[in-house]
C-alpha cells in the first residue's frame, strides 16, 4: 500500500505525460485535454488513485497506451522470460557460489580461498551490461557456439502452452524446442547471474568461517564424525540462513527485470518493456507492472523467511 502511494504520486509527476507519447510534440491543447479526459487524468489525484486500487482487486491493470493492448496480457506473455532468465541465473549463483564459498572457507589462505575473493570482487565490479557484450561478441557472434537474440529460434515452430518455453517443450515434448529456448538462456543468465554469484561465495565463505569457529563444530570432529557428516549436519546446515537471505534478496531483484541484460540479448522480459514505458510515459504498464513485481518480491523474501524453519529449527516459533 504504501508503495502504491508513492509509485502514484511519482508517476504523476514526471514531466510530460501520456498524452505526449500518444501525441507527440505536434497535439494541440484540445487533443491533449481530451485524451487527458478519456483516461481520467484530468480528475483529482485521490479519484484517480480509487480506481486505480478497485482495478487493482480485479486484475483489471488497464491497458497499454503504447501498444494498446491489455497490461496484463502483456504482463503474462513478457513475465515467463524473465522468470525463467532468473532461475538461470540463480542457478548458475546458488550451484557455483555455495560449494565455491565452502571451499574457500575450508581453505582460508591458500589459493583457492583468495581466487575465489578475488574473482568474486571482480564479479561485483564488472557492469553487467559490459560483460554482456562480451559474452555475446566473443561467443555468439565470434564463435557462433550460442544464439545473440531472443528466448527461441522462431523457425522451430514451438507449441505454447504457459510460455515458458523450456517448460512448454517439456509438457508437448518438443525436446528441440526446450533444448532450443535453454540454449537461449545460457549467455544472458551467465552475465545476469555475474554480481549475485559473487555475493553468494562472499556470505557462504564468510558464514562457513564463523561456524567453523564453534564448540559444536570441533566437538564433533573430535568425535571421529566423518567429514562429509560434520559438513553436512553441523557447518552448512548452520551457515545457511544468511545465505537463504541473501538468495532471496537476490531473487526478488533478478525478478525486477533485468533490464540491462534483456537489452542487450533483445530477450523479451520485462525489464526491457518497462525501461522503454518509462520513456513512453505509459502509466497503467508503469503501475500495473511494478505492483505485481513488488507483490512477487515480498512473497519470494516470505518463503525465504519460512525457510528457515526448515533449515535451522531453533528459530521455530512455538
Amino acid at each position: 500500500m504504501g508503495l502504491s502511494v508513492l509509485l502514484f504520486i511519482w508517476l504523476r509527476r514526471l514531466p510530460g505525460g501520456p498524452e505526449t507519447a500518444i501525441l507527440g510534440e505536434r497535439g494541440t491543447p484540445e487533443t491533449r485535454a481530451a485524451i487527458r479526459r478519456n483516461l481520467g487524468l484530468d480528475e483529482p489525484i485521490l479519484v484517480q488513485y480509487a480506481r486505480f486500487l478497485r482495478r487493482m482487486i480485479r486484475l483489471d491493470l488497464g491497458t497499454s497506451t503504447g501498444t494498446k493492448r491489455a497490461v496484463t496480457t502483456e504482463f503474462v506473455e513478457r513475465f515467463p522470460g524473465t522468470v525463467e532468465l532468473t532461475v538461470m541465473a540463480l542457478v548458475l549463483a546458488v550451484g557455483i557460489g555455495i560449494p565455491l564459498g565452502y571451499l574457500a572457507a575450508r581453505r582460508r589462505g591458500q589459493f583457492l580461498d583468495h581466487a575465489s575473493v578475488g574473482g568474486s570482487l571482480i564479479g561485483i565490479c564488472i557492469p553487467v551490461f559490459f560483460l554482456a557484450y562480451v559474452l555475446k561478441a566473443i561467443f555468439a557472434e565470434n564463435l557462433g557456439w550460442f544464439p545473440s537474440s531472443g528466448r527461441q529460434d522462431p523457425t522451430i515452430g514451438a507449441t505454447r502452452v504457459t510460455n515458458f518455453f523450456v517448460l512448454d517443450g517439456i509438457m508437448t515434448r518438443e525436446w528441440d524446442a526446450a533444448a532450443d529456448a535453454l540454449w537461449h538462456l545460457v549467455l544472458p543468465g551467465i552475465a545476469l547471474a555475474s554480481i549475485p554469484l559473487a555475493i553468494i561465495v562472499r556470505i557462504t565463505r564468510a558464514s562457513v568461517l564463523e561456524v567453523l569457529n564453534e564448540d559444536f563444530v570441533r566437538t564433533a570432529e573430535a568425535k571421529g564424525l566423518t567429514e562429509r557428516t560434520v559438513r553436512r549436519r553441523h557447518v552448512l546446515r548452520n551457515a545457511m540462513l544468511p545465505v537463504a537471505t541473501s538468495i532471496g534478496l537476490q531473487a526478488g531483484l533478478l525478478l525486477s527485470g533485468a533490464v540491462l541484460t534483456e537489452t542487450v540479448f533483445a530477450f523479451s522480459g520485462i525489464g526491457a518493456f518497462v525501461a522503454e514505458s518509462i520513456s513512453q510515459r505509459d502509466y497503467p504498464v508503469l503501475m500495473g507492472f511494478i505492483m505485481i513485481i513488488a507483490v512477487v518480491y515480498v512473497l519470494v523474501n516470505l518463503l525465504v523467511d519460512l525457510s528457515y524453519s526448515v533449515i535451522d529449527p531453533r528459530v521455530r516459533v512455538r
